[in-house]
């Protein structure tokens, strides 16, 4: 079968390299997907890139979490799922249901687990979701890491209230499902982004304030103001971003630590946490299969589809425009690789 590998890190993307490996079999307690799409998150380019790292990723590796596809065979002790059902693939394939421990995210597909750029590929049957009926493969495929992310955060943790007041950071994949679970539960949702035609999307999407950072560099203080402060941050960019994602918290507010597309550097004073009461959470591990079937429930019940900015074919140079793509920053929403 044709698959990827991350060979070695570039700064080009030139070690992410097609190659032929053999089908694989499923084991008693597996189930064996031919896979449709898959999507790209800032982890694989963190996997593939000579100047970002990503702990615990072993090369040469399959890359990529996201992915949908349809179960073609199940091994002998798998009575969950059948041939024919289609699925979504985890990102963290032990971890089942209740609260993350070590042990149930040391494995991470697409870092030290062959991931979803194949043809096909095996997974813990229990570990795999079933895709809502009103999905397409490439909007199934979108699912895994930053919607998973963003609902674990809002949702399972957060408790998330139609009476509250999200912050969403930027308009990539966690930030863009964060703006749209937050809108179906009711909440109010603040965007941010340098782009204006972004952000009228997001608007489009439900967002009640949106605002160029670029134009308003305190945007922390600026957020405050227009809100009285947001209950949920959905902080994505890490230390460059997070002072200023404290000040826009309200009191007994919380800021979801979740990316650091900003770089790893920054300084952060701790006296508006003391004062605010916030809790700042650093979230890992992504989410459970349970919360997965929680999310998809969820999706099902709204009809809720996820954005897609942009799809990209499966030949060795479209793949790698598609890192490349993710790179600049410039989507909104998830980028995809259609694998069909």
């Amino acid at each position: 079968m044709k698959a990827y590998e991350v060979q070695e890190p570039t700064s080009d993307y030139s070690g992410v390299v097609q190659t032929e490996r053999d089908r694989p079999e499923p084991d008693a307690d597996e189930a064996l997907v031919e896979l449709r799409a898959a999507s790209l998150n800032y982890r694989d380019l963190a996997i593939a890139r000579e100047d970002l790292a990503y702990p615990g990723a072993e090369l040469p590796v399959v890359p990529l979490c996201d992915g949908a596809g349809e179960v073609v065979a199940v091994g002998d002790d798998v009575e969950r799922l059948s041939d024919g059902d289609r699925v979504a693939t985890p990102f963290a394939p032990d971890w089942i249901d209740g609260p993350v421990a070590l042990e149930k995210v040391a494995r991470t597909t697409g870092g030290n687990v062959d991931g979803t750029l194949a043809e096909y590929a095996t997974f813990p049957a229990e570990s795999l979701a079933v895709l809502p009926e009103h999905l397409s493969y490439e909007q199934g495929a979108t699912l895994t890491c930053a919607g998973l992310t963003a609902w674990r955060e809002l949702v399972e943790e957060g408790d998330l209230g139609a009476d509250e007041r999200v912050l969403a950071l930027g308009t990539g994949g966690v930030s863009t499902f964060a703006l749209q679970f937050a809108t179906m539960r009711g909440a109010d949702v603040f965007v941010t982004s340098s782009s204006d035609d972004k952000l009228e999307r997001a608007r489009d999407l439900g967002a009640t304030w949106t605002l160029n950072y670029e134009e308003t560099p305190e945007w922390g203080e600026a957020v405050h103001e227009e809100t009285g402060g947001v209950d949920h941050v959905v902080e994505v960019g890490g230390p460059g971003t997070l002072q200023q994602s404290i000040e826009a918290a309200a009191f007994d507010g919380t800021v979801h630590l979740i990316g650091v597309l900003s770089g790893p550097e920054g300084q952060v004073h701790p006296g508006p946490i003391l004062q605010k009461a916030l809790t700042v959470r650093g979230s890992m591990g992504v989410g459970s299969r349970a919360m997965f079937d929680r999310m998809t429930e969820a999706i099902a019940a709204a009809e809720l589809e996820p954005v897609i900015d942009r799809t990209f074919g499966v030949a060795e140079d479209e793949v790698r425009e598609a890192y490349r793509y993710v790179d600049a920053g410039e989507h909104q929403g998830k980028v995809v690789i259609s694998l069909e």
